[in-house]
């Protein structure tokens, strides 16, 4: 099958349809009849030939087809969207335009519930979606349109716009009833913890490399949030950025460390693509993470 035979409302139907789980919900989102919807359906089948959704209990259950078609035609609609939008200016008050972020786990914890609240005031339907990319498909997301902003401390993205926003630093956190919690973070005290690493901030690891402790890791985890209670119930230390601990030291009794030595500081920026830097809902919303995030 060739794209020529394929209306663009069929793909919206589509999206909506395994968004939504429900022929019922999509067309509430769409702001059309039921029947539209399905009539849609019906349609994309015979394109496709295959079912792309059966009925099950919980609603409307996309078939593998179903799920590889779904990327696809979220990316190629959103880069439509921005091109149509391309040159007018936009309404955030009106818009229910879906924004894709680069955030790692971090980023998510500082940036996400501020700008939440914000957008609740100032553009109520827009909706956000957040990825965590390997470092190396960064800048290819950004160049392609597949995200609109990456944020976060990000030296590989060499080929992209950005503004920094913060200056940040790293501690190392601890329990409170650590038998060194009450020790000066001194290089030697360092030398006798043992640490837990984050991989998807590979600079934490770095850094205790530098200082010669790659020996001391003894524990290795995809995310930051799953740290808290690790900490709370063994000898385990933690490098993080300070923002980051004061996160952990709302939900707990934490000792955290500011070593003089060893552990640098780094600027967090957002990053955007040249292609898109003109792009009126992009610009916004980038603008408007600069007001909030970044220091005067």
């Amino acid at each position: 099958m060739n794209t020529a035979g394929v209306d663009l409302n069929l793909l919206y139907a589509f999206q909506a349809v395994h968004a939504e789980g429900s022929v019922t919900r999509a067309a509430e989102r769409m702001g059309v009849s039921q029947p539209t919807v399905s009539h849609a359906l019906v349609r994309l089948r015979r394109l496709y030939r295959d079912p792309l959704f059966v009925r099950t209990q919980g609603g409307m259950a996309p078939t593998a087809k179903a799920d590889r078609l779904a990327e696809a035609v979220r990316h190629a609609l959103h880069v439509l969207d921005a091109a149509l939008q391309e040159g007018t200016r936009y309404d955030p008050a009106a818009s229910d335009r879906a924004f894709r972020l680069h955030m790692s786990d971090i980023g998510e914890t500082v940036f996400l519930p501020r700008l939440l609240q914000v957008l609740a005031e100032r553009a109520p339907n827009v909706r956000l979606e957040t990825y965590q990319f390997d470092d190396k498909d960064i800048g290819p997301a950004l160049a392609s349109g597949r995200i609109d902003l990456a944020l976060g401390y990000l030296p590989a993205l060499s080929e992209s716009e950005r503004t920094a926003l913060l200056s940040e630093h790293y501690v190392v956190v601890m329990r409170a009833g650590h038998p060194l919690a009450s020790r000066a973070p001194t290089k030697a005290a360092l030398a006798r913890l043992g640490y837990a690493v984050v991989r998807s901030h590979g600079a934490t690891a770095r850094a205790l490399q530098d200082l010669g402790l790659s020996g001391n890791i003894r524990l290795s985890m995809p995310h930051f949030l799953v740290l808290p209670r690790i900490l709370a119930e063994t000898d385990l230390a933690v490098v993080m950025p300070a923002r980051l601990s004061d996160v952990f030291r709302a939900l707990g009794d934490y000792a955290v460390w500011r070593p003089r030595v060893g552990l640098p500081a780094f600027d967090v920026s957002v990053h955007w693509s040249r292609r898109y830097a003109g792009e009126p809902g992009t610009r916004w919303l980038r603008e408007l993470v600069v007001d909030l995030f970044g220091e005067k």
